[in-house]
């Protein structure tokens, strides 16, 4: 608006600033999706690639599309940005899909004030499937399917002798899923300690490394205390090295299935 002068009123145009500005951050917002539950391993590349990947497959966008432009990572969470609101709102059917092990939960952020829609649906609901056997549904949980309890340790065991001995006999066997050291972290206290694995199978593997001597000490591996799982079928380490030196060490996949583990020639 032109004052009288002729020249231009700096009110007008500031609060011409402020509008533009403040719809900027709300279609940012809106076009924004909160990703929980995200396991170790996550990287932003990949959970972006995974998600475009799915909404493809199950036509949440057209085959040529990636609606997921950006992604900022967290330990536990993320937030994904998508190309424009519709695509978020598509996007929102993909809570509850697996990934590495994990749930991810896709959900609007807190600082979302948009309309909520009632037609979303879960990924179970949206393809039809079931959740997978032993798939965390939150964090909590998640990281509960990786922890384990070591007993019987000594005041000459530090964290870090403790994750290298455990991660290297794994790595000997072939108890891991992946290279390298399976054990992410290890915290003691006293005479136990609790390691933290990287994947839920490799927590379920390690448990036969049950009675394995270090230092003059028969390690006791096991769940802790809190664990509500179902029972585990396990071996013990004297059990599992003699297998595996005959070439007849079996381990359960992620799947459930067998898998043979051959000794290396």
């Amino acid at each position: 608006m032109m004052p009288a002068g002729g020249l231009p009123n700096p009110m007008a145009a500031s609060l011409a600033v402020a509008s533009a500005m403040s719809n900027a951050q709300q279609d940012k917002i809106n076009r924004e999706l909160f990703v929980g539950n995200t396991p170790p391993g996550t990287t932003e590349l990949l959970l972006m690639h995974f998600l475009n990947a799915a909404m493809r497959r199950v036509n949440l966008c057209q085959p040529h599309e990636s609606p997921v432009l950006n992604c900022r990572l967290n330990p536990k969470f993320a937030f994904v940005e998508l190309a424009s609101a519709d695509m978020a709102n598509h996007a929102m059917n993909m809570n509850g899909i697996p990934f590495l092990g994990a749930v991810l939960k896709i959900s609007r952020p807190s600082k979302y004030t948009g309309p909520n829609l009632p037609t979303i649906q879960t990924w179970q609901q949206l393809t039809g499937s079931s959740l997978p056997v032993g798939a965390a549904l939150d964090a909590e949980s998640e990281k509960m399917s990786r922890e384990l309890f070591i007993g019987n340790t000594t005041p000459e065991m530090s964290e870090q002798m403790i994750r290298e001995f455990l991660g290297n006999a794994m790595e000997q066997v072939g108890l891991n899923t992946m290279p390298g050291n399976p054990i992410q972290a290890c915290r003691v206290s006293g005479k136990f300690a609790f390691v933290e694995l990287r994947t839920a199978q490799e927590a379920t593997n390690a448990l036969n490394l049950n009675n394995i001597p270090f230092m003059g000490a028969a390690l006791r591996v096991g769940r802790p205390s809190k664990w509500n799982g179902p029972p585990d079928q396990h071996g013990n380490w004297e059990d599992i090295l003699a297998k595996y030196m005959a070439g007849e060490l079996q381990l359960p996949s992620s799947s459930g299935a067998v898998q043979q583990q051959q000794q290396q020639q």
